[in-house]
């Protein structure tokens, strides 16, 4: 609602339905935290049908809610599972967070189902892929493109390694890193896109 007052054209619905438009035929929200200004939360937009949705509560403390998105997405006869993460500031949130994630997957998603877990992992010592790596078979994919994790923070001017995409059973076709203008001026994080193609 503050944005409404301070931002000239900002629009009425939500923002994961503004950026879902008409391009993006599915959707699905988190909701991970409610204050007197709004709300924030975790969001996937889909071409392809979601038929099932679920935010995970990992707050690692009252003072920072952070939650984990599963979705599961119709590919034809295919089901994708896709997972988005905002991990704690602090490192053993990340840690129990990590765990979270790690268990969720282990349990709920088959061991040969295609999964994309994406988001701000705010992994600025790369541990967490370690453990994707290993135990869920995941791979980062600028990594896998270009040997290293992308520079996402600030948005500016890139230096911290923060947001990742993690992905099983795909190819990894291009990775870009969205940085300077206009992207700086949508988020304090630079946006990351990946074309994969499913083997």
């Amino acid at each position: 609602e503050h944005h409404a007052r301070d931002v000239l054209n900002w629009p009425a619905e939500p923002q994961y339905e503004f950026l879902a438009d008409e391009v993006w035929q599915d959707y699905a929200y988190g909701r991970n935290a409610i204050y007197d200004q709004g709300h924030h939360g975790n969001a996937i937009l889909s071409r392809f049908p979601i038929i099932s949705a679920e935010n995970q509560d990992v707050s690692a403390h009252r003072f920072e809610q952070r939650g984990l998105l599963h979705c599961e997405v119709a590919l034809g006869e295919l089901h994708l599972h896709c997972l988005c993460v905002h991990f704690s500031l602090h490192e053993r949130g990340r840690r129990r967070q990590l765990s979270a994630l790690t268990e969720r997957v282990q349990r709920l998603v088959p061991a040969g189902a295609p999964l994309i877990v994406a988001g701000d992992f705010n992994d600025w010592r790369n541990s967490a892929g370690r453990a994707l790596v290993v135990e869920l078979g995941l791979k980062e994919v600028f990594r896998d493109q270009r040997g290293r994790p992308a520079r996402t923070y600030p948005s500016t001017f890139p230096l911290l390694r923060l947001d990742r995409i993690y992905a099983r059973g795909f190819d990894v076709r291009h990775a870009e890193v969205h940085h300077g203008l206009p992207w700086s001026r949508i988020s304090d994080h630079a946006a990351l896109s990946v074309e994969l193609e499913l083997r």
